[in-house]
């Protein structure tokens, strides 16, 4: 079973650091998505947050900072798996102009009231709403 690893970075407004994607990723092209991507073969899960964190943000957090928050297994219908993300998240004072672009259009801190007039790819559309509801995001807006 393919592994991704996925994180939530959420600002002092309680704006979500989301990626936009491209035309040129398998999965959910042309959508939003989160921060994250493919578990290497040999890869503890955990380090591979931080190091896609890094890769795609330029942003680099020492471990503690991510935290497990939930597991979702998921159908990928461009690879034809059943895969697991394991969404990590943690409070941040970045900013957009601390974000170095690493793939994709664009990687921003997107206010959550707007996450309906955009075009959400399949695991963020589940992962984002169950995520806004839950007592952790509570946690980091404080």
């Amino acid at each position: 079973m393919p592994r991704f690893a996925s994180v939530l970075l959420v600002d002092p407004r309680g704006w979500l650091l989301l990626q936009e994607r491209d035309e040129h990723p398998v999965i959910s092209p042309d959508c939003w998505s989160l921060v994250g991507g493919h578990v290497d073969e040999g890869e503890d899960p955990d380090d591979a947050a931080y190091r896609e964190l890094a890769e795609e943000t330029g942003l680099r957090l020492a471990p503690p900072a991510l935290r497990l928050w939930r597991e979702y297994p998921v159908v990928h219908p461009a690879y034809g798996t059943d895969d697991l993300i394991r969404v990590y998240a943690a409070a941040t004072t970045a900013t957009d102009a601390d974000i170095v672009l690493g793939e994709g259009r664009q990687i921003v801190f997107v206010e959550p009231a707007t996450l309906p007039a955009l075009r959400i790819g399949d695991a963020a559309r589940r992962i984002l709403p169950e995520f806004l509801a839950s007592d952790r995001y509570q946690e980091l807006i404080r």
